[in-house]
């Protein structure tokens, strides 16, 4: 377990932290043609995407791909606004709060469906919290401009809570579970891995994001990418060849795919295939093209970032969509 780090740090701090990353990685050249491109993709927790991928045999692309793992879709944007990734995946809020200044240097080009489940506010074993309206003047952690801050957020509303009604603390999943464990916090709001991990480790669930988020992830893409005709077309095709292994698995290999699945997220392969099982029937994976439907969706989370304060001013998101991917993707799909 990683140890508590600070949780923020200026722009100009990050930008610098980044620039070696993205040197390493060593740019995004101007490519001729599909087979001289190298994107730079980003993946929350693990990498899944890359493991599907592998796992259904189409990872054979005419391009390079090179995945770096980040413990949220906000850091993600953050590497995408600092010139270190490409392409990033995140839910719906991370896209807000990274063009909130007016000047982005990316679009978002495609929705990936996805499940919702796992996304949870825990406390820790032994705790007498058993709802969200006991979390009223407790620690509560979160993820900040992260699913989980939005449906904490929602959820405190539903039990008649406001969020001055607890004492919130912002933190990375990692030191989240650190201070969860370590009884610095009274309930935890996060997901994926630190959620899994949080259960094996005794924690209990008093509220879910489940029916609160909507199920579309954003695939979010630097504009030199989207100028560039080789870089666009192989963006495209890793998305589309995303949504064609998750139906490669769900064609009865959910308890093959299960044991990949287990070996990084350091779960019982049973667990693994149970909720593997059950986010794909929840909603499967699959990739769409923006529409004004996905648009409006983040609007209304965007509204309510706003209404929070979290947001100085209302923000107008069909500002950072584009359809510029839409041709592509229908080919590639």
């Amino acid at each position: 377990m990683l140890l508590p780090r600070a949780l923020r740090a200026p722009a100009a701090l990050l930008t610098a932290l980044l620039l070696p990353f993205a040197a390493a990685c060593g740019g995004s050249a101007r490519a001729d043609s599909e087979h001289d491109v190298t994107l730079r993709v980003g993946a929350t927790g693990w990498k899944v995407e890359e493991a599907v991928l592998k796992f259904a045999h189409l990872d054979d692309t005419p391009y390079k791909v090179k995945w770096s793992v980040f413990q949220g879709g906000d850091q993600q944007l953050q590497a995408v606004r600092a010139n270190a990734l490409d392409l990033a995946s995140s839910s719906e809020i991370p896209p807000v709060f990274s063009a909130a200044d007016g000047r982005p240097n990316f679009k978002v080009v495609a929705v990936q469906r996805g499940s919702t489940l796992n996304q949870e506010v825990v406390v820790p074993k032994g705790s007498k919290v058993t709802d969200i309206a006991g979390l009223k003047g407790r620690k509560v952690g979160y993820v900040k401009n992260t699913t989980a801050h939005y449906f904490l957020y929602e959820l405190l509303k539903q039990a008649g809570l406001t969020w001055s009604d607890i004492d919130a603390k912002p933190l990375l999943p990692n030191d989240g579970l650190a201070a969860l464990n370590g009884g610095s916090i009274d309930a935890f709001a996060s997901y994926g891995t630190s959620v899994i991990t949080a259960h094996q480790q005794g924690a209990t669930t008093v509220g879910s994001g489940a029916d609160i988020l909507s199920g579309n992830f954003l695939w979010s893409a630097r504009d030199s990418v989207l100028k560039n005709s080789a870089e666009k077309t192989a963006a495209a095709d890793l998305i589309a060849r995303i949504t064609k292994a998750y139906a490669y698995v769900r064609d009865g290999r959910e308890a093959d795919f299960a044991k990949v699945v287990a070996e990084n997220t350091h779960q019982p392969v049973a667990q693994a295939e149970q909720d593997l099982t059950a986010q794909q029937k929840q909603r499967p994976t699959q990739a769409r093209t923006v529409d004004d439907t996905a648009v409006a969706s983040q609007q209304k989370v965007a509204d309510a970032f706003t209404e929070l304060g979290a947001l100085p001013s209302r923000l107008d998101v069909k500002s950072f969509w584009t359809t510029a991917l839409n041709a592509d993707l229908k080919k590639a799909l």
